[in-house]
């Protein structure tokens, strides 16, 4: 039985490329990742990061947490309705091409699909796409109540630990104007991620416009397993603080409120709507998640702002000398081989004075003073590497 099981999962993962959706994403992480490296060139001449790398990420990130969620949602049997995906996925691409990432969060995907689906059965009955979407007899209030709450906690706890874990690493920083009509650097995090999930379909959904798609049996039942390629969003602006401070935290906030969801939609098995009061709860907790700290954050002084005395890092280039120095975004870099500094100029030219050895007096976070030093060689980049506040 298990190895028909695992002959069909890897079947249905050759139909994984037929739904447009991941195709969109990539295309879209090509975007981001262009328009990213034109804004970095426009405000710091420079490009910090490649713009493949929100191509390579969407890519590379996702699969393990996709491999998880479908082993936990077919080892559980959380069977979903194949027309509730198809929404999924429209829902999905909708969003993927407005690039409003903030509304790229799953539950809003999840529940926006459910109660699609609900009002097309109540109000459309007899609607139809084809042979591709036809409206069956469902129990909003049985099945559906308490499967669809379920993953959709699963995947607000895929999305939190995203963040959690990458969203600081591939932030961008970019200037806005401050209150004392100055230029301040803030960051912005705007990701996709590209995770694989399998969906577990009764299958005489899918057996009759498709008869060829692999199923299996269970009991008296017929199955078919279904690879979806879901898109999970993030954007952020953070001005007040370090993304490497306050991502990590919003992160765990989101995987705990995904716990939550899963928690109140298990309780749908003795009282069905609790499944409703789970996929409403979560949708509104995450978009008063991401309200609470955008205007925490949109209220809060710019951080990163000219200094009269120093200048601040803002961004270290990859496999740079300030990288191998061990400089960091808010260092504030005082003086440079002994020569006291006030601007970006004063900064670059007092680099030039030692061409072989580099001596810096930076104040970390934490306010402390420390001398870094850097053996530089030919092909080491003239700047150092590194990005300062203008």
């Amino acid at each position: 039985m298990s190895s028909e099981l695992l002959l069909n999962l890897q079947e249905a993962l050759l139909y994984f490329f037929l739904n447009p959706v991941w195709l969109i994403a990539l295309v879209a992480a090509y975007m981001l990742g262009s328009k990213r490296v034109s804004r970095e060139r426009t405000d710091f001449n420079v490009g910090i990061n490649k713009g493949s790398t929100e191509m390579k990420h969407i890519l590379s990130v996702g699969w393990l947490y996709g491999l998880v969620l479908s082993i936990l949602i077919a080892g559980v049997g959380l069977i979903v309705d194949f027309n509730w995906i198809i929404i999924l996925s429209v829902i999905m691409l909708l969003v993927i091409v407005s690039f409003s990432y903030k509304l790229a969060s799953p539950i809003y995907y999840v529940t926006l699909a459910f109660f699609a689906l609900w009002a097309l059965d109540r109000f459309a009955g007899d609607f139809s796409i084809g042979t591709w979407f036809v409206l069956e007899d469902l129990d909003f209030f049985g099945t559906l109540a308490i499967t669809v709450p379920i993953i959709a906690g699963l995947l607000l706890i895929s999305e939190g630990l995203l963040v959690r874990r990458h969203a600081a690493r591939h932030t961008s920083p970019t200037y806005v104007p401050t209150q004392r009509g100055m230029r301040g650097a803030i960051y912005q995090s705007k990701l996709l991620w590209l995770v694989p999930v399998v969906f577990l379909v009764p299958g005489h959904m899918v057996a009759e416009y498709a008869p060829y798609w692999p199923q299996f049996t269970l009991g008296s039942e017929q199955f078919s397993f279904i690879p979806v390629p879901l898109v999970i969003g993030f954007s952020q602006l953070v001005r007040s603080t370090f993304p490497d401070v306050l991502l990590p935290k919003m992160g765990k906030a989101i995987a705990w409120l995904g716990v939550a969801v899963v928690l109140v939609g298990i309780g749908a098995i003795w009282m069905p709507v609790l499944g409703w009061a789970a996929l409403i709860a979560g949708v509104l907790c995450r978009i008063l998640l991401s309200a609470m700290i955008s205007l925490s954050e949109r209220n809060k002084q710019v951080l990163l702002v000219p200094q009269s005395e120093g200048v601040y890092v803002v961004a270290v280039l990859a496999d740079s000398p300030a990288e191998k120095m061990g400089i960091v975004p808010g260092d504030l870099i005082k003086s440079v081989n002994g020569i006291s500094i006030h601007n970006e100029d004063q900064l670059y030219d007092a680099i030039q004075v030692n061409a072989a050895h580099c001596r810096l007096q930076v104040i970390g976070r934490d306010q402390e003073v420390r001398l870094k030093q850097q053996v530089l060689f030919r092909h080491d980049h003239f700047r150092l590497g590194i990005v300062v506040v203008r």
